[in-house]
């Protein structure tokens, strides 16, 4: 996430639409943008039913294919958060519906990864329905390419955004660790896989105090207060991270025991309007980066920070394949698929089609 509102205009109105709208819009000013190469035109790739009505979070089945999607329905949340699979045809089909929090009511499918495991690991993201700790990691097991149960792993979190495996851990960003803490500070969480178990979740220490918070993240944009959302690793194991209200990459490296060893903002503005979600090549190390703000998605170079804008419109409905408020973005062979929660504000209308578009790239 962001990571995060997704409902129609009536129910954005309200503290839980600003706590939602806060995980995903960015207004401040970016830095003019280098030269750049001829933008690409985005395609319409699948245009979904109304129960399909916020896309968000995407990651790649490498085993099959497919790509997994999570839908948390904040645009018309009479129907329940899903999780989908993308075949390579395009089809859609559902894995599960995503149990609601017994407070709330609500679930909130934001980001998604598959562990070693095979499972699928996604951030619950209350903050659709209140910023009081609501928000969990989650696990849904799996077996022949079919969800047999839901269970939650880790509770405690304000707005748990994206999920990333890497090794034998789970790492979730944190987008506000302190919502009325200025400037505001998100950071990144890590879990070791045999900590994780349904029958003791954990319960995290509030207030960035918790011993599994690996990294923390400032943002000054006061306006739009919103910190760490997408994540991702190289195939070096550097961990990049979206920093949504500045417009930040942020590289993070290891030492031989797992402990941060440095952290730098690796590319900023430079015609990034907002950081949303983040896929990285692992081939190149290049970050591919959803523009939320910007209608755009970008290429960062991993090493350098050199931002390549790849496809950017003005704001539509989305008709025909353009972006319309893209969040998430998923790497598929020479293909960038684009998720277009299409939020309800800074001057966006949430409105039908419910697309997620793709850009071909050159092979």
């Amino acid at each position: 996430m962001q990571r995060p509102s997704h409902h129609a205009a009536a129910r954005l109105a309200g503290a839980a639409a600003v706590a939602l709208a806060a995980a995903f819009v960015l207004t401040g000013c970016a830095e003019p943008p280098s030269a750049q190469p001829p933008l690409k035109q985005p395609k319409l790739a699948i245009e979904l039913p109304e129960k399909y009505n916020t896309p968000d979070g995407m990651v790649l089945d490498t085993k099959t294919g497919d790509i997994i999607l999570s839908c948390p329905n904040a645009g018309d949340d009479t129907y329940p958060a899903k999780m989908l699979r993308i075949d390579k045809n395009d089809q859609i089909t559902e894995i599960i519906d995503l149990p609601v929090h017994p407070d709330t009511g609500k679930a909130g499918a934001l980001g998604v990864d598959i562990g070693p495991d095979g499972n699928l690991y996604i951030a619950d993201n209350q903050a659709f329905s209140t910023e009081e700790y609501k928000s969990r990691l989650v696990r849904v097991v799996m077996k022949d390419g079919k969800a047999e149960t839901c269970e939650v792993l880790v509770t405690g979190f304000i707005m748990s955004n994206a999920v990333s495996c890497h090794g034998d851990s789970v790492y979730v960003t944190e987008t506000k660790l302190d919502p009325k803490a200025k400037p505001l500070t998100s950071g990144v969480y890590r879990f070791k896989m045999s900590e994780l178990s349904a029958e003791k979740p954990i319960a995290l220490e509030p207030g960035g105090k918790d011993k599994h918070l690996i990294a923390t993240i400032q943002t000054k944009n006061e306006q739009w207060a919103v910190g760490a959302n997408g994540m991702g690793f190289d195939a070096q194991g550097n961990l990049f991270v979206c920093n949504f209200g500045d417009a930040q990459i942020i590289k993070i490296t290891f030492d031989s025991g797992g402990k941060v060893a440095s952290q730098e903002v690796l590319a900023e503005g430079d015609g990034m309007k907002s950081c949303d979600g983040m896929k990285v090549d692992r081939k190149t190390g290049d970050v591919y980066v959803a523009d939320f703000l910007g209608n755009a998605v970008h290429k960062v170079d991993g090493k350098t920070g050199k931002v390549t804008t790849i496809a950017r419109n003005d704001n539509t409905d989305g008709a025909g394949g353009l972006l319309d408020r893209p969040s998430e973005v998923c790497l598929r062979g020479n293909k960038i698929y684009v998720s277009n929660i299409d939020l309800a504000m800074a001057g966006n209308e949430y409105d039908k089609p419910h697309t997620i578009s793709v850009i071909e790239m050159d092979e």
